[in-house]
């Protein structure tokens, strides 16, 4: 019994979302529908680049790039908007869930190699918001505008035209909360790698872009899936076995659980009815029970006004630890740095999210629509 209390504890989130597949499942039987929930390049995506993430982390990448960040920063705040900025341009290229898997090694390293693990959670969570927030400016940018840009068939010139101005509000709002920062001069510890294993470090980022190749679509995810994991079992078994498998999971049955809700007639009904009052609101409250991705698949089925819910399904990204899947891996990784803080962090990062979430939905409500 108390095997099963410690993996709750260390798994929550990956029970809560289990659980709640269980429980639509009972309203929506298993049936052959059921495998059009997944998105299997997702997935694969995901999978891979945690893996290539590990090999990097093993080989003292992060290590050795923090390091580099800085001694260019110089100070604390300085290495904040860094670390942000990285973040956010990164969500616009390669999605918001790839960069915090990439970026929030490198903002963990630079942090704990000066000392200042009680920022950690801090970081994380402005991490968090700047890939949620950064990816809203382009289609690919998260995977609830791909949808919608392809669903809507909505010009890019359009798109880029709705979603800039919470971009540049989002900017804003984070290069402030970087200023609560002191600024103040960074030193390192003692015992330092100086050098890359340089063999290993150019495979792993050989890798690396190969799987960003992936996320692009320029090579079809089975093809790293054939290819990325064999390399790295002769190379660096230890990274297949580091990936965070609880965390898939936990996406495993998001799917499961927002799947099956599109298919319950009286949450449809009820979606429908909201939506006719107010397309906007209603995406961002959506967003806080069942994600942003599942609520911009659900929510397009009944409305025809793209833009409200373009924007809702992206501000509403911020709010609930479960508003994104990407808010998911942020806690997922804090959780196994810092298992101990959980509770701070879950506190920390409601009152923030909760900041930005209502700062910019009044914003969009005033001036964006």
């Amino acid at each position: 019994m108390s095997e099963i209390i410690h993996f709750i504890k260390k798994n929550t989130v990956f029970c809560v979302a289990a659980f709640a597949a269980f429980v639509t499942a009972f309203f929506v039987p298993p049936d052959a529908e059921y495998l059009s929930y997944f998105d299997w390049r997702t997935l694969a995506c995901l999978f891979l680049t945690l893996a290539v993430v590990s090999a990097l982390g093993n080989v003292k990448f992060f290590t050795i790039l923090a390091r580099k960040l800085v001694l260019l920063s110089g100070n604390l705040r300085r290495l904040f908007l860094l670390l942000v900025v990285i973040t956010f341009v990164g969500s616009m290229i390669i999605a918001n869930d790839m960069a915090l898997i990439t970026f929030l090694p490198l903002g963990y390293f630079a942090l704990s190699v000066t000392k200042n693990d009680k920022y950690m959670a801090y970081l994380f969570i402005l991490q968090n918001i700047s890939a949620n927030l950064g990816g809203m400016l382009t289609p690919f940018g998260n995977p609830q505008n791909l949808y919608l840009y392809s669903f809507f068939e909505i010009p890019t010139a359009e798109f880029t035209a709705i979603m800039l101005p919470p971009f540049l509000l989002a900017i804003s709002m984070l290069a402030i909360a970087c200023f609560f920062i002191k600024p103040e001069k960074l030193s390192f510890h003692e015992d330092f790698p100086e050098k890359f294993h340089v063999k290993k470090t150019v495979l792993y980022m050989a890798l690396f872009a190969f799987s960003l190749l992936i996320v692009f679509r320029i090579i079809p995810f089975w093809l790293g899936l054939a290819t990325i994991p064999v390399v790295l079992y002769f190379v660096d078994k230890d990274a297949l076995y580091e990936v965070d498998y609880s965390l898939l999971g936990t996406f495993f049955f998001f799917f499961i659980f927002s799947g099956n809700l599109a298919r319950i007639d009286a949450v449809n009904e009820f979606f429908s009815a909201l939506l006719a009052k107010d397309t906007l609101l209603v995406s961002v409250l959506s967003c806080q029970f069942i994600s942003n991705v599942p609520s911009a698949i659900l929510l397009s089925q009944f409305t025809e006004d793209f833009r409200s819910l373009l924007l809702g399904v992206n501000i509403g990204g911020t709010g609930t630890l479960i508003a994104s899947l990407a808010s998911l891996i942020t806690f997922s990784e804090f959780k196994i740095l810092y298992p101990e803080q959980t509770k701070k962090y879950l506190l920390l990062f409601t009152g923030i999210n909760v900041i930005f979430l209502v700062v910019m939905t009044a914003a969009s409500k005033l001036f964006f629509l």
